[in-house]
């Protein structure tokens, strides 16, 4: 089935793009959410119409990404964690952890945008991806520590 995103949709394209997807998909995930429309001459002109839109709203997020990343890449987040004797965590540092210490220090990250892969389960210092937008991604400092140190 042939769509027309109205969203950016990592690994499929960008707003205003054509795409062919599978049929399943369309009904079940792209059309419910309205990130598409069917692939129809009349939403084609509709889409060619809202594109001036699309890349005004899309210039303005990048700024406001940009900005945020700005102030966030100088930022450090320290989290205490309860260790064994052998400094082996109890427990582990997820992207929901870091996210409240975020949110503790005025930012408001979506945890989704942390991308660590997987979660943390040794003290030390880690760099870890925060991707704000398409084409801004910033670099965060996360130290874990253990509690009471």
């Amino acid at each position: 089935m042939e769509v027309i995103l109205r969203e950016h949709v990592d690994n499929l394209g960008r707003r205003g793009d054509l795409v062919k997807v599978a049929d399943g998909y369309a009904r079940n995930y792209l059309l419910p959410r309205k990130m598409a429309l069917l692939a129809t001459e009349g939403n084609k002109k509709v889409i060619e119409r809202e594109k001036v839109k699309f890349d005004a709203k899309e210039a303005e997020e990048q700024k406001v990404a940009q900005a945020v990343a700005d102030r966030l890449g100088s930022v450090e987040i320290e989290i205490a964690r309860k260790v064994g004797e052998t400094d082996a965590l109890f427990g582990s540092v997820t992207n929901a952890d870091i996210a409240e210490s975020l949110a503790a220090k005025g930012f408001d990250i979506d945890r989704r945008k942390i991308q660590l892969h997987e979660p943390i389960k040794k003290l030390g210092e880690f760099k870890v991806p925060v991707k704000l937008h398409r084409d801004v991604v910033v670099t965060l400092n996360v130290k874990v520590v253990g509690e009471g140190k």
